[in-house]
């Protein structure tokens, strides 16, 4: 394991005061991209015990709202932007470049604020009621930050990254996925999988379910992005985490419905 790399992954991915002292460089970027999954199962960790924490002493509804306040909080709400900026920018350019621009643009727009807000909602819903499930919520949230992560950072590989207007100030985002980062990235994601199935809160069926839901949903985002940019940026990035992860919490909610 490169600590380097994996320091450098949480402070892309969270807003933990973890100190990076030497200047970063696209190809560091690039190498702790495979340790994105694994600071995915950190954050998911810290808010399964946040909300272990709340339950005992709150209402599930208060617990699960305080949940997802602490993961925009630690996460800077940095996959949220870019799901938010996705929206306003397929939703409200025509052109290419129309779209990189709204993209851009610090500001949120109708769609990206209506789309924010429908995802919370549907995020705190099926949070609420996988809570009727017992500690089961604690689970979904693991999986659900964990495989979010990794199924995101793999879209890298699958589509060309969209230069932008170099003299205007956009995000840092990975720009390729090498081998030795996809066998960590998986190996992570595959690793949460095969402990909950060896402490049997998963059968291997409900693992195949997962992995074939995320699957498909790659393949949409994929689809997506290249239909209306002809490949991705780092807010494409951001909503296919989103998506994915409310996708993961769906799939758990059916599993133990």
């Amino acid at each position: 394991m490169n600590k380097g790399a994996f320091l450098l992954a949480v402070v892309f991915l969270t807003r933990l005061p973890v100190p990076i002292k030497d200047k970063v460089d696209d190809s560091q970027l690039n190498q702790a991209s495979g340790y994105f999954s694994l600071v995915g199962l950190l954050v998911g960790l810290l808010l399964a015990f946040i909300y272990l924490l709340l339950q005992s002493i709150l209402t599930a509804e208060v617990a699960v709202i305080l949940t997802l306040a602490t993961g925009i909080f630690v996460t800077g709400a940095f996959h949220e932007d870019g799901f938010a900026d996705v929206w306003d920018g397929f939703g409200g350019g025509w052109s290419v470049e129309q779209k990189l621009d709204i993209m851009k643009d610090s500001r949120l727009g109708t769609y990206g604020v209506a789309a924010l807000c429908l995802l919370l909602l549907l995020k705190y819903q099926l949070l609420v009621s996988l809570a009727e499930h017992g500690y089961w919520v604690c689970i979904a949230l693991i999986c659900g930050h964990t495989l979010s992560r990794a199924m995101a950072t793999s879209i890298i590989a699958l589509l060309p990254y969209v230069q932008q207007d170099t003299q205007s100030k956009v995000k840092p985002v990975v720009q390729s996925l090498s081998n030795h980062a996809r066998v960590y990235l998986y190996g992570c994601a595959l690793a949460v999988l095969v402990v909950f199935w060896c402490f049997d809160y998963f059968s291997i069926w409900h693992c195949a379910a997962l992995i074939v839901s995320l699957t498909v949903v790659r393949r949409l985002c994929v689809t997506w992005f290249n239909q209306q940019l002809g490949g991705y940026t780092g807010d494409c990035l951001g909503a296919a985490q989103q998506i994915s992860e409310v996708v993961i919490y769906m799939v758990c909610l059916a599993i133990w419905q």
